[in-house]
């Protein structure tokens, strides 16, 4: 793997030259991350073309809507990125928990299709992937190698997929509709926290020079695609909430660890909000709460290692939650007797009720995690924490078939209902969860040594570096520079 990529100048000039090419005949024009952040800024004629392609379409104008900002229907922009404001009818508390939708973005319907563009798009601009020769490799947990699949299509390239057997079925399903190929579906051993065996898949691949290995646990296109858009959105939602209410503070922002690439938001808010970050992890593997490992089945976190683009020495809090809470409530979440017990029996508007669909397993895991800090930091009403939902409940149908056939054999009714409610969400206690010390902080970065230094090559110097927050200050100054060469590529490609 070499060293840390952050490359910002032209790598190879040919290979740059049939880019430009090859994105030319394709009709593709490059979004920059300033205009991902702010759609707004998007020129009313590209804006116009955008309006009138199908949301679903591996069509270059889609490019533009991978941003928080699109509409329910993901066709028009709005001024504030759509999210659910939770009730203490459901969360049991007074802080205010904001819940972004990652289900409004472009042909995956999940936020993961963000850093997917970051990553290829910031290798082409530089000349490191020519799209008429290199195969783009996804690896991945679900939706970060479906978005990948999603903008190769988009950009003529040939994606390939490699992510855990024991995945969903909907997103093999997915996957299956967009590759060409379907040799370009590798499944790896195992499931959710099974990312080694994604890594030793790499590297036999690694061994084809046309493959260029796109891994979102060690590009900082991931941590900084999320440091400038989705931080920026999030405090948008808040900011939109403090209008009504000028007391409101940001208590927290809460997000799953998976690649940790989302968490670079967390950054973004505490450098200008105040807010805590907390990081969160299953309790079936729990990494950094016990340097521990497991299986579990939330999917989209957790992963037996600490990824290279964790910004851990800014970490605040880590928060374990059980799959075993995540599956019951997309359960509760997700079936009518679920929704009557929620509606009729605790009070919870109906029409949020029928929005919860809105939050796969891993938001559901967030949300879990945001009610923990609520409760263990005595949040006020005055108290906001921002999260995301990465994914809808869609994603997950054949995981809640297999959940109600293993823990509710006798079928769903309404005695379950309230069982879950009342175990899940009103019960929920503060067992595993960490408010780090610089020594838990310092244990939890050293962990990442045995993954990046001794099995991925990363030089030692590089790694540590990362201990120091200057170090990752100074990425910040990398967007502008992506978003340059960007200006520049499209001017080389003439697509308007």
């Amino acid at each position: 793997m070499g060293r840390l990529d952050l490359s910002t100048e032209i790598a190879d000039g040919a290979v740059y030259d049939s880019a430009v090419a090859h994105l030319r005949d394709a009709r593709v024009r490059l979004p920059t991350f300033s205009q991902l952040a702010d759609p707004s800024t998007i020129p009313a004629d590209i804006q116009a073309r955008v309006a009138s392609v199908d949301p679903n379409d591996p069509h270059a104008a889609n490019l533009f809507r991978v941003n928080w900002y699109n509409d329910a229907d993901r066709a028009a922009q709005v001024d504030v990125p759509g999210f659910l404001l939770l009730p203490k009818e459901l969360t049991g508390v007074d802080a205010k928990i904001a819940v972004a939708l990652g289900n409004r973005f472009p042909m995956i319907g999940s936020h993961k299709v963000l850093p997917a563009y970051a990553c290829l798009a910031t290798r082409i601009v530089t000349g490191r992937f020519d799209p008429a020769h290199h195969r783009a490799i996804w690896p991945s947990t679900g939706n970060y190698c479906r978005g990948g699949v999603a903008v190769s299509r988009i950009l003529g390239v040939r994606g390939v997929a490699v992510l855990p057997e024991g995945m969903s079925a909907e997103r093999f399903d997915w996957l299956q509709n967009w590759v060409g190929n379907s040799q370009d579906i590798i499944r790896t051993p195992g499931s959710e926290s099974n990312v080694k065996e994604i890594y030793d898949k790499c590297n036999e691949l690694e061994t084809d020079s046309t493959n260029v290995i796109l891994n979102q646990f060690s590009e900082f296109a991931n941590y900084l695609a999320h440091l400038g858009c989705t931080g920026p959105a999030l405090e948008t939602v808040f900011l939109n909430l403090k209008k009504s209410n000028p007391d409101l503070e940001l208590a927290a922002f809460v997000s799953g660890t998976g690649s940790a690439g989302t968490l670079g938001a967390g950054d973004y808010l505490k450098r200008e909000q105040g807010s805590k970050i907390v990081a969160v992890e299953p309790i079936e593997c729990p990494t950094m709460l016990y340097n521990g490992y497991g299986a579990h089945n939330i999917q989209g976190i957790g992963d037996k290692h600490i990824p290279l683009i964790q910004n851990v020495m800014n970490s605040d809090v880590v928060a374990g939650i059980s799959d075993t809470s995540c599956d019951a409530l997309d359960v509760l979440f997700n079936t009518d007797v679920g929704r009557d017990y929620l509606a009729r029996r605790r009070g919870v508007d109906p029409g949020l009720v029928d929005e919860l669909e809105k939050m796969g397993l891993s938001g559901i895991a967030n949300v879990l995690a945001a009610i923990k800090t609520a409760r263990y930091f005595n949040l006020a009403e005055n108290h906001v924490i921002v999260t995301v939902a990465t994914d809808g409940a869609g994603l997950y149908d054949s995981e809640r078939q297999k959940a109600i056939a293993r823990d509710f054999p006798n079928g769903f009714d309404a005695v379950s209902a309230g069982e879950v409610f009342g175990q899940h969400l009103a019960g929920l206690d503060n067992d595993h969860y960490l408010e780090l010390s610089h020594r838990d902080r310092k244990r939890i970065f050293n962990l990442g040594y045995f993954t990046w230094v001794e099995q991925q090559g990363i030089a030692l110097e590089d790694f540590d570096s990362r201990r120091d927050q200057s170090f990752w200050q100074g990425l910040a100054a990398t967007l502008p520079d992506w978003d340059r060469m960007i200006e520049d590529f499209n001017g080389k490609t003439g697509v308007e």
